[in-house]
């Protein structure tokens, strides 16, 4: 394979590849770099193509990457995971909740509609570069991640020479490329070994190549659950547990390749190219993992056979202009100050002691990063991290738990312009339709589909536990509902009809028939029996902590929103009519909203008591977001009662750091509150994030904080959910100057926005489907032209300031702001 890099690629690279500089204006937005190798996991900066994922931490006497493929887990999906005792119990339970009261009866009992927990995301290896060099003789090292290409660069200088790292995991050609190379002739020197955590085994299976085989357990239990007699099991019969290799080819230009048992070694090369491919038995789903290690193997042979055909240069150019065409849909550039140019680390520690504006847009592309690595068409949706795990038992399994964690993760992808990565999550709904019905027939007797808190690559759907979990997690079978939020959104968003009749609107209607049968009759309501607010207690009599009651706010807001979602879809496709009529008759019975005692927005259907006044779920403000039932414009009055619940949480302790307060973040866009939004992104930045930008500390990391806190960034600078598009509708007085380009609406628009001095200067709309839109200017500003092709566009004002105007396909409008 020759090596001669094009002019195109040298284009392609990092700007500090080439040895010229960019402006902090722009660099800083999209790039992260260091000046020391990653000692720790969460130090490491994370490639990916959205099945093989590593994590490279850059250093000079060895390089490691720690490696994932997106389809290996635990387990295989044979068993059966239906409790069949579980019905049984329900109407005992329902009669102790609407006749009797009696609550915490209710809890002990429904405990016994649990069925097994689900299975873990496996890591699957290490690749490792040993080198002859110290890291006490390298000087001038840097490391770095350019989001915008999707390439991790290493340089640093030793004994005279220049040394270069180029690391990325190809989409196009379904592998990982690593470049080493040196400015002065037979200077790289090194061995390559790979090694698992799990049962496997590395070999030299030919004079250029070292491959891992191994097996995965075939069950793995959460990691909380710390008494667990074989928390990893093992099973060599074929089918159970899942094959699994990594293969990696060496190809030197010039020096010596040799090979021991388990490894080889380069000595003396003028330019080294590594190909790794890895592969699982996974077949696909409802398929047993039953692919044999020969049939892994050939696959990961043919892929890295195909792109040692080809030139670096190649790969390289291929790998940027297919991440681009993601990536470059959007910027966004915030005001720069000095510590703008400081190694990323730097910039996080300087930041607690001063505001740094460009550090949350760097946040907020790099999260944009993280969904294109971890989420493409055709691969596993984005788990609890990414795609990136180093833990046999990782925090909660890393699975998609649906109470809030797997959705938070997709909250961006619609308005970040990132739709078609929204794609492998809408795979998943559809595998949960399928495993969800004998789940909703065997647990309730009910017809259509559902699914619960915890899944996994197998789409388990029962509630999990075993008996012993808590139903304010376990017993919640509204996780298939809320996933529905997303195929509607994607509509919203895409305007695409055929996608919404031949796949959004089925899956839809399948979770709203199992709601509608969910639904019980409490007086002249329609309520849930039983009912939990996720994760959260309430103080029962006795003052024990009690999960279990009927019509919590959440329920009540996701069947709202289900059910409207359903009904405008069915209109809109003109069919389903005596069934919209249903779930309009009902949607007017739902359990209303309650304002509490403190002026609260209830969470339960009575104003109990928190037993966590600090919890960092606030599962009953969905309705403000991602749901829109309440808005400070339509319900003034419920979202006065939201910020008060959001204020009191806030006062207990919670949302400081992590996924909550990402979740806040997004909660006060909404509500309006532009600095206590900032107050969240700053939190994040100050308490949550790691070196490495991701979510966590040095013993946990989840994505979803990440995801979420980007998600709450679009919704500061743009709003569309109730048929206005509104411009800057909570830009913090800090971020006073700025631009982002290719945002989306909902109605198929794109949206570019310019601000200074805080005040909105100019937005570009470019529509994708001709309709009427609805604007609203920032507060305190009025929209004073609308224009298209440097002419007036007819237009209607509204007395609160909405312009309204009929707009093409096609053409672009420019609207200026004024006083």
């Amino acid at each position: 394979m020759k090596s001669t890099i094009t002019a195109a690629a040298i284009a392609a690279l990092p700007a500090s590849s080439t040895g010229e500089s960019e402006p902090a204006s722009a660099s800083s937005s999209t790039l992260m770099f260091y000046q020391k190798p990653a000692a720790h996991w969460m130090e490491a900066l994370p490639i990916g193509n959205g099945t093989l994922g590593a994590m490279v931490f850059g250093g000079v006497e060895s390089e490691r990457l720690l490696l994932n493929d997106d389809t290996l887990w635990s387990g295989p999906p044979q068993r059966d995971w239906n409790n069949p005792e579980a019905r049984q119990y329900l109407p005992e339970i329902r009669r102790l909740l609407l006749s009797q009261h009696d609550y915490p009866a209710a809890d002990e009992l429904t405990r016994k509609m649990q069925g097994p927990y689900n299975e873990s995301y496996q890591p699957l290896g290490t690749l490792q570069l040993n080198f002859a060099i110290t890291e006490s003789a390298a000087t001038s090292y840097r490391r770095e991640l350019d989001l915008a290409t999707g390439v991790v660069k290493v340089t640093y200088k030793a004994d005279g020479a220049q040394f270069v790292r180029t690391i990325f995991s190809s989409a196009p050609a379904g592998v990982l490329v690593m470049r080493l190379t040196c400015d002065r002739p037979g200077r790289l020197t090194f061995t390559v070994a790979l090694d698992s955590l799990l049962r496997a085994a590395a070999k030299a299976s030919a004079p250029d190549q070292v491959v891992l085989r191994g097996k995965a357990p075939v069950h793995v239990e959460p990691n909380y659950q710390i008494h667990a007699v074989h928390p990893v099991a093992y099973d060599d019969t074929p089918g159970k547990g899942m094959y699994f290799e990594a293969l990696v080819k060496v190809i030197a230009d010039g020096g010596a390749t040799t090979t021991s048992l388990d490894s080889l070694s380069v000595k003396g090369a003028n330019s080294v190219t590594l190909l790794l491919a890895t592969g699982t038995g996974y077949k696909g789903f409802g398929r047993a993992p039953d692919a044999t290690p020969e049939e892994i193997s050939a696959s990961c042979r043919q892929r890295i056979a195909a792109a040692a055909g080809q030139q670096f240069s190649d790969l390289l150019e291929s790998h940027v202009t297919d991440h681009r065409q993601l990536f470059g849909r959007v910027s966004l550039n915030l005001e720069t100050t000095p510590a703008s140019l400081r190694p990323t680390d730097e910039r996080l520690l300087k930041f607690r002691e001063q505001d740094e504006p460009q550090l949350a847009a760097l946040y907020f592309q790099f999260a944009r990063y993280l969904l294109i690595a971890s989420s493409r068409q055709g691969t596993q949706p984005a788990n609890l991290q990414g795609i990136w795990n180093q833990d046999i038992r990782p925090p909660w399994s890393a699975n998609w738990t649906l109470n809030i964690n797997a959705q938070m993760n997709y909250w961006l992808a619609e308005p970040a312009a990132l739709g078609d990565c929204h794609a492998p999550l809408f795979d998943l709904i559809s595998h949960l339709s399928v495993t969800g019905v004998p789940t909703a027939q065997v647990y309730y007797g009910l017809k259509g589909w559902t699914a619960h808190h915890n899944t996994d690559l197998w789409a388990q759907a029962p509630p999990v536990g075993e008996g012993a979990g808590d139903p304010t997690w376990a017993n919640w079978p509204m996780g298939g509902a809320w996933l529905c939020q997303h195929l509607w959104q994607h509509y919203e968003f895409s305007q695409d009809h055929a996608w919404l009749r031949q796949t959004a609107y089925p899956l839809m209607k399948g979770s709203a028939q199992f709601m509608q049968g969910w639904l019980i009759g409490d007086k002249d309501r329609l309520v849930t029996a039983p009912s939990v607010s996720p994760e959260n207690h309430f103080i029962g009599s006795g003052g024990k902590p009690i999960a279990v009651s009927i019509a919590s706010t959440m329920d009540m807001a996701i069947i709202w929103d289900l059910f409207t979602n359903c009904i405008e879809a069915s209109t809109i496709l003109n069919e389903d009519a005596a069934f919209r009529a249903q779930l309009e008759e009902a949607r007017g019975r739902l359990f209303p909203f309650q304002i509490g005692k403190y002026g609260q927005l209830q969470e339960w259907s009575e104003d109990f008591t928190e037993a966590t006044p600090g919890m960092g779920h606030v599962s009953h403000l969905f309705p403000v977001y991602p749901g829109h039932q309440i808005t400070p414009h339509a319900s003034p009055a419920f979202a006065s009662a939201a910020g008060v619940s959001l204020d009191r949480r806030i006062q207990a302790g919670s949302g400081t750091a992590a996924w909550p307060c990402a979740w806040y973040v997004c909660l006060w866009a909404r509500l309006g509150e532009s600095e206590k939004a900032r107050q969240g992104v700053s939190n994040m930045l100050s308490n949550s994030a790691t070196p490495n930008l991701f979510n966590g500390d040095y013993k946990l990391f989840q994505i979803d904080g990440n995801f979420g806190t980007a998600a709450g960034i679009a919704e500061m600078l743009l709003q569309s959910h109730d048929s206005v598009i509104r411009f800057l509708p909570a830009l913090p007085a800090s971020w006073s100057k700025g631009t982002v380009t290719g945002l989306r609406a909902r109605g198929a628009i794109e949206v570019d926005l310019e601000w200074r001095a805080g005040k909105a200067v100019s937005a570009a709309l470019l529509p994708a489907i001709d309709g009427q839109r609805h604007l609203l200017a920032p507060r305190g500003q009025r929209i004073s032209t609308l224009r298209s092709a440097g002419k007036a566009v007819a237009s209607s004002r509204a007395e609160d300031g909405t312009v309204s105007a009929m707009m093409q396909s096609g053409q672009r409008y420019q609207v200026s702001f004024s006083e």
